[in-house]
């Protein structure tokens, strides 16, 4: 900062002193010798000051930065004020230099002193312009820090309206207000010069017009630029699924806004995603996809499902012989093979009661072969249970309409399945705990599966289970 605004004092200084044609009066060349006298006194005593002042103004954001931790409001409200509070210090510096200079011209060279402060004034403006353009970028590292905490509601900097004004405005429109104005004086006659003279005074200030253009064009192209850049890339990566991307704000104005609400859309992402997968390991990923789209109003309709239950053998005594953590270590393996088996034939896990599951196939979601795949589902659970599990278990499948959909109350409800299936299969796996094969099913499932699984399983008695009015006829894997 203090050096952009060395550069611009001397190019104000080189512009008045060698370049803008002044009419030769009487008292000409001391002045200028003693302007170049007093310049440099100024310039030091000027950037000894700026930045003793400067520091004096940051003194709160450093020793925040010195302790660390959260900033107060008011330490957060110095550092993101910090750039404009350093352009304050340079226009005040500015200022006094050319009332020095004004002072020191307006008795003896008139002329020479209109045309110092009227140069001082378009130098100021476009130096301390771009000096807050600069500082912005430089303090990002600062604001950053200061809002990595919290985000003030409302805008504490300069917005991207007012920045582009500033580019435009101050450092590019003052140079060419310069290069008017000394066409204005050619014309009046307030200039007395010749063409090549003219032409070198227009020719620098165009430079001028061009470099401060430019540079302040590119300042403020990059300030907009780069967090639009940084959340687009952060947004690519919210498209590949993760939800986990922050980006970092660092700026006070309406940017600065739109990087905090990003950071609080992916948020709020993230914490839908943790619920939806939350809702979806407590009801089953189907059940969750169903009520997302299609509602949780309560009733059911109608379906053709297979029904699998599941329960293990001596529960109670287990219970009682065991402590609870490792009952509970030992339950927790017998569901997941319950779990993995279901699912790799298109079940639905509807539900765990203790040491049983009640498992569905064709609800909620459409299974063209339900009974088939509960079939397969209970030869290949039984074959995985007696290889990893240490306890014993009983499993029924059975077949038929059942009523699935939401059932409860409005303000606490769940998806299950009720009906005739359901109550067969918890008494067919009753029944099962006694045989040797651990696994019964109903000659309904059976001639609802068709061929080829029908094969694979045999015919067995006709019995009256309990609860139920007619009789099952039972069917047993082939060994």
């Amino acid at each position: 900062m203090a050096l952009s605004n060395v550069v611009g004092a001397l190019v104000v200084f080189v512009f008045v002193r060698f370049v803008l044609p002044v009419p030769d009066t009487e008292g000409l060349a001391q002045a200028e010798a003693r302007n170049v006298l007093v310049f440099g006194i100024v310039l030091v005593v000027a950037v000894v000051t700026g930045t003793a002042a400067a520091a004096l103004l940051l003194r709160p954001v450093l020793t925040w930065r010195r302790r660390g931790g959260e900033p107060t409001r008011a330490e957060q409200r110095a550092a993101l004020r910090a750039p404009l509070r350093q352009v304050g210090v340079h226009a005040a510096m500015w200022t006094l230099g050319g009332i020095i200079f004004v002072g020191l011209n307006v008795g003896a060279v008139p002329r020479l002193a209109v045309a110092i402060a009227v140069t001082v004034l378009l130098g100021a403006s476009a130096t301390c312009s771009l000096g807050y353009l600069l500082a912005e970028r430089l303090l990002r590292p600062v604001a950053a820090a200061a809002l990595a905490h919290d985000v003030p509601e409302q805008t504490t900097a300069p917005g991207v309206v007012t920045r582009v004004l500033i580019a435009v405005g101050a450092a590019a429109g003052i140079p060419a207000l310069g290069i008017v104005l000394v066409v204005v004086s050619q014309l009046t006659g307030q200039l007395s010069t010749t063409t090549d003279e003219l032409a070198l005074t227009v020719l620098f200030l165009a430079v001028v017009l061009l470099v401060v253009g430019l540079l302040g064009s590119l300042l403020v192209a990059r300030s907009v630029a780069d967090p639009v850049q940084q959340v687009r890339r952060a947004l690519a990566q919210v498209q590949r699924g993760r939800t986990d991307v922050c980006v970092e704000v660092y700026d006070g104005s309406e940017v600065g806004l739109l990087q905090a609400g990003f950071n609080q859309m992916v948020g709020g992402v993230a914490e839908r995603e943790r619920l939806r997968d939350l809702f979806g390991r407590h009801v089953g990923e189907d059940v969750a996809r169903r009520a997302l789209e299609h509602g949780t109003d309560l009733g059911g309709e109608v379906r053709e499902v297979a029904v699998l239950f599941v329960d293990l053998v001596g529960s109670t005594h287990l219970a009682a012989t065991r402590p609870p953590a490792e009952v509970v270590v030992l339950l927790n393996d017998f569901f997941r093979v319950v779990v993995e088996v279901v699912g790799r034939h298109g079940g639905f896990v509807n539900k765990f009661e203790g040491d049983a599951a009640l498992v569905v196939f064709g609800a909620p979601l459409e299974h063209p072969g339900a009974s088939a795949a509960a079939l397969r589902a209970a030869r290949e659970l039984h074959a995985e249970l007696r290889a990893v599990s240490e306890v014993d278990f009983g499993i029924g499948v059975s077949s038929g309409a059942a009523v699935a959909g939401n059932i409860g109350a409005a303000r606490r409800f769940e998806y299950t399945v009720i009906g005739d299936p359901v109550n067969e299969a918890a008494r067919l796996t009753e029944l099962a705990k006694a045989r040797p094969g651990r696994v019964l099913a109903s000659l309904t499932s059976l001639e609802r599966a068709g061929d080829p699984e029908r094969g694979r399983w045999e015919q067995g008695a006709e019995v009256e289970l309990r609860g139920r009015a007619s009789t099952t006829r039972l069917a047993e894997p082939r060994t």
